[in-house]
């Protein structure tokens, strides 16, 4: 990341900014960087500013104590007025969590866009959500990098065998070493239920994204996202699952972008 923007409390957030147009700034999910969402950038950077950064914890980014999600809020404020005072917002994954924040917290937010954010609100999400944190608490505490990746590993749905393997590759050094962030993603994601009450007060237009392919809880969650913001809309990607394709997705956040931005000039 070339470029550094201090947020309120005095913590150093890196990101890289290409692009010209209309600002989006553009959030990762959990156990990941900038980088994670660099080439949706790239597809979006000949109509649009796009900013990319690494959210605080994590590559290029300080991290001060004690964290709260109020701090990230903060984070994205600081890229906004960075971007020049204004700026669209997409979030995937949890990611869309944090852009679901930002975006019901008062900042010059034009729009926001989220893609699976991974809300449990089915029967039984809630206490599967609250013994998701007391685990992940556990193993954060006593120092147990690797045990609360493996955690995050199988809320995500993800094979015994294939968790296995990953503990034996070389990358899980590197995620061991973002593993506290599991935790602020966990605080973004609140009770792990749609926050239908927060939503309801969204001053923004909302695109919430699912993909075809993905399971029918996640769609349905999505859904409901959009179904609780007063200007919210509702996309399937066929085909697609929770690891989207950025050649699929950019066209339609394009199309959403760039429609609220003409009619902001209209």
């Amino acid at each position: 990341m070339d470029n550094q923007t201090i947020s309120r409390d005095g913590t150093s957030i890196a990101y890289e900014r290409t692009g010209q147009g209309p600002a989006v700034v553009l959030v990762s999910g959990a156990m990941s960087t900038g980088a994670t969402v660099a080439p949706l950038a790239a597809r979006l950077s000949d109509r649009f500013t796009v900013i990319v950064y690494d959210r605080r914890g994590r590559g290029g980014s300080g991290d001060t104590q004690p964290y709260a999600v109020a701090r990230e809020v903060e984070d994205l404020a600081a890229l906004i007025e960075a971007a020049g005072g204004e700026a669209s917002l997409y979030g995937v994954s949890s990611g869309g969590a944090l852009v679901l924040e930002a975006a019901t917290s008062g900042l010059p937010v034009r729009q926001a866009a989220v893609y699976e954010t991974p809300f449990a609100d089915y029967g039984g999400g809630a206490e599967e959500r609250a013994e998701y944190t007391k685990n992940l608490t556990e193993a954060l505490g006593d120092d147990r990098p690797g045990d609360a990746v493996e955690l995050f590993l199988r809320l995500t749905g993800l094979a015994p065998e294939m968790i296995a393997n990953a503990r034996r590759s070389p990358m899980w050094a590197g995620m061991e070493a973002i593993a506290p962030t599991l935790a602020y993603d966990n605080a973004v994601m609140g009770d792990g239920l749609v926050p239908r009450d927060r939503l309801a007060r969204a001053g923004v237009p909302l695109l919430a994204v699912a993909g075809g392919a993905s399971p029918e809880w996640l769609r349905r969650a999505t859904e409901a996202v959009a179904e609780a913001a007063p200007e919210g809309t509702y996309h399937v990607l066929e085909g697609q699952n929770h690891m989207v394709d950025p050649e699929v997705l950019a066209p339609v956040l394009a199309e959403f972008f760039a429609r609220q931005a003409n009619q902001g000039l209209s």
